[in-house]
């Protein structure tokens, strides 16, 4: 699965946190703004990784899951040089 996480966050401690959190998941493409391609099992365990490191204060931050289906990730486009995070990658063996 295809997810855009977004986030604002009013802590600059926990907004490190996440940030170092989601790079283990997926691309940053911009300060705030991660594209992430995972699992059910592996979403359900970030999730419950952010909430265990009580990560976000739900009064005064935002923190967002886009799900971008597989028929939408080959509309999307960027206008810059980076590459794409969804691109199917190739493996050798």
């Amino acid at each position: 699965m295809h997810f855009v996480i977004a986030y604002d966050i009013t802590n600059d401690k926990r907004r490190k946190k996440l940030s170092d959190l989601l790079e283990k998941y997926g691309t940053r493409v911009n300060y705030s703004v991660f594209e992430v391609e995972i699992n059910e099992t592996k979403l359900e365990y970030l999730i419950y990784e952010i909430e265990l490191q009580k990560l976000i204060n739900k009064k005064y931050d935002s923190l967002r899951f886009y799900h971008v289906c597989k028929n939408c990730t080959p509309k999307c486009f960027e206008l810059s040089n980076s590459p794409d995070p969804f691109a199917p990658k190739e493996f050798f063996i």
